[in-house]
């Protein structure tokens, strides 16, 4: 792979591509950043939407989820929803696959309609060029580790890695590195809704005693995920040569 940020990679990103197609995938980018930030604000009133939607829910909200995910807007708030909403199993199941699906098409649109875009993003970035040597040596065991501890934003990463060497294939499975975070943010979102229910004078699911362990397995939670955080950014440091952050 041509170095980031050099003619080079300018030059093998657009080399045979006609300049209309460029610039009409620019726009497509450019319009969906826009549109995910002014969504973002829309994010509470759309969980509440989904909430009351029935069976049809979790369909609404994974295909919301992905057009988030794609288009820049926080799933991280869609995804604390989703444990208020669905509960910890549901919610993480839900939110893995939507986030899985999402991410690989930001880096599908990256590696084949929008890579000069992403490349201008990412160019000025010696940790990302750390990360492209690694991956070129190990793909699947360095997307992994960004996974479980990741140094970039997770929406720019699925963009950055689709500028990678990396195969679409070990990209997809490396996604199994998502689930750590997912089960903690999904899990927080649950305790937040049950204790809101409670402080609102509602009866919550599992009354306050079902809360309360609640409360005590996401302590357990945020102690295992922040270890396991910790262990991959060490190893994902000693792989890209990079300074441990």
């Amino acid at each position: 792979m041509a170095r980031v940020g050099t003619p080079e990679a300018a030059g093998a990103g657009t080399r045979g591509v006609p300049f209309a197609k460029i610039a009409l995938a620019l726009a497509a980018v450019v319009g969906l950043v826009v549109l995910g930030r002014a969504a973002g604000d829309h994010i509470p009133a759309f969980a509440r939407w989904v909430d009351g939607l029935g069976y049809w829910g979790p369909l609404v909200y994974i295909a919301g989820y992905i057009v988030a995910v794609v288009a820049f807007a926080p799933a991280s708030l869609l995804t604390l929803a989703g444990g208020a909403i669905f509960g910890v199993a549901a919610g993480t199941a839900y939110v893995f696959v939507a986030a899985t699906v999402g991410s690989s098409l930001a880096f599908l649109v990256s590696r084949y309609l929008a890579r000069g875009w992403v490349e201008a993003k990412v160019a000025d970035s010696e940790r990302f060029a750390a990360i492209d040597r690694a991956v070129g040596h190990e793909g699947r065991k360095i997307v992994f580790l960004l996974r479980l501890s990741p140094v970039f934003p997770f929406n720019l990463l699925n963009y950055a890695l689709g500028l990678t060497r990396v195969r679409f294939a070990d990209y997809l499975v490396a996604s199994l590195g998502m689930l750590p975070g997912t089960l903690l943010y999904v899990y927080s979102g649950k305790v937040a809704g049950d204790v809101a229910a409670l402080a609102g004078g509602a009866p919550a699911e599992r009354g306050a005693g079902g809360t309360l362990v609640l409360v005590v397995g996401l302590a357990a939670t945020i102690v295992v995920t922040t270890l396991v955080t910790r262990i991959a950014r060490r190893a994902l440091a000693e792989a890209t040569g990079a300074p441990e952050s």
